[in-house]
């Protein structure tokens, strides 16, 4: 059955990030082949003006969600419903709204929140998954959820009631999950396993220029969990290097202030790909798993090779030697020593750029994502077509 009419539901977060954009291509993508494209969404920008018991209810169980929602499927006649983020505004009342609407939900895990009040398995600047597929009452004793007690408390609930309702299991007619790393990670914490597929995010294409490369490169948000405390540790060793670092946050001072770091602060996307094709290698020093990194798939599409830690979706997606390097998670010691071997071997590095392309044009084009997205889509229709007959 066709995938014509797609409602896309997205709560935004209040700084703009890589689910953002997925769900702004994935949407181009769609209406560029003719689909017809509506957007049910919340902003996370609104939290501000809200009291806590509201917030806190609304998280649970949104009664806005499933009145606006019933009212769109009923005016729109979606064929399919795609969820993106639900949390916090929207919440999983949506899934019981498309339901009793008839409607199949498709929904993209793009992060382990349904496992993880944090939604990184990270503390500590160390993997935790002791929360996963119990109870997240150590979420709670620990304030994993913007460090207070009583935030992780109601998302811990909000995850309880769900998961006890069968609200995960039963409304959810196919989930995405972004490579095999993360699928294994949510069918061990309890989702099932039939109903999950791997569909990459995807790039467009960008040229690969074959000219004289040099230097390091650092993309993303300044945060914790994006290693780049490791990654000033590790240049240190490394006398005369320099690394480009592209991007805000928190931890920008520590990149002011590193001799070695080059804070180019926040750039739009034309510079970002300007200096992808220009340098040697992307180092992506992460302390979390990453479920799927866009910046590393920007990279491969300019022809750039990627040093990451040898863990998560990284180690499934980085080809060791051949599309980049990996390095020992959390090892400053260890990523100096990839650093400085990519500085010596130029030749080496263009020859693993080469091949990161050659994965790009076979995995994470748009053409190849369309095509993979609407099977999902027509499978999701066709199960539910079964269920109602």
């Amino acid at each position: 059955m066709k995938a014509e009419r797609i409602l896309v539901i997205h709560n935004r977060y209040r700084e703009r990030g890589g689910e953002d954009v997925v769900v702004d291509d994935e949407i181009r993508l769609l209406r560029e082949h003719g689909h017809v494209v509506e957007l049910f969404g919340r902003d996370n920008a609104s939290i501000a003006g809200m009291g806590k018991v509201t917030l806190a209810r609304e998280t649970v169980w949104s009664s806005r969600t499933t009145l606006e929602l019933e009212r769109q499927i009923d005016e729109f006649k979606p064929d399919v419903i795609h969820v993106h983020n639900s949390f916090p505004l929207v919440s999983p009342s949506l899934y019981w709204a498309a339901s009793k609407k008839c409607r199949p939900v498709v929904q993209t895990l793009h992060n382990f929140r349904l496992m993880c009040l944090q939604a990184m398995f990270l503390r500590n600047k160390q993997v935790c998954e002791d929360c996963k597929g119990t109870i997240p009452w150590r979420g709670v004793v620990r304030g994993c959820y913007h460090d207070s007690t009583a935030q992780s408390a109601v998302l811990a609930g909000m995850l309880v009631v769900h998961w006890s309702l069968g609200t995960f299991h039963r409304k959810v007619a196919r989930y995405i999950a972004l490579n095999q790393f993360s699928r294994d990670k949510f069918v061990e914490g309890g989702l099932p396993a039939d109903r999950i597929t791997i569909k990459p995010n995807f790039v467009r294409h960008e040229p690969m220029r074959e000219v004289d490369r040099s230097g390091a490169l650092f993309v993303g948000r300044l945060s914790v969990e994006k290693g780049l405390s490791l990654l000033a540790e590790a240049v240190e060793s490394i006398p005369g290097m320099t690394v480009a670092v592209l991007g805000n946050g928190p931890e920008l001072p520590i990149a002011q202030a590193h001799p070695q770091l080059n804070a180019c602060g926040r750039v739009d996307r034309t510079e970002v790909l300007r200096q992808m094709n220009s340098a040697s290698c992307l180092v992506m020093p992460s302390m979390w798993y990453e479920t799927f990194g866009l910046v590393q798939m920007e990279a491969f599409s300019c022809g750039l090779p990627v040093i990451a830690p040898r863990f998560g979706s990284m180690a499934e997606m980085i080809d060791d030697n051949r599309t980049g390097l990996l390095f020992m998670p959390g090892s400053a010691r260890d990523l100096a020593a990839k650093l400085a071997w990519a500085n010596q071997h130029p030749q080496e590095m263009l020859a693993m750029g080469r091949n990161a392309r050659s994965v790009y044009l076979e995995k994470y084009t748009p053409a190849s994502n369309y095509r993979q997205l609407v099977a999902i889509y027509e499978a999701a229709i066709e199960e539910q077509a079964v269920q109602v007959s």
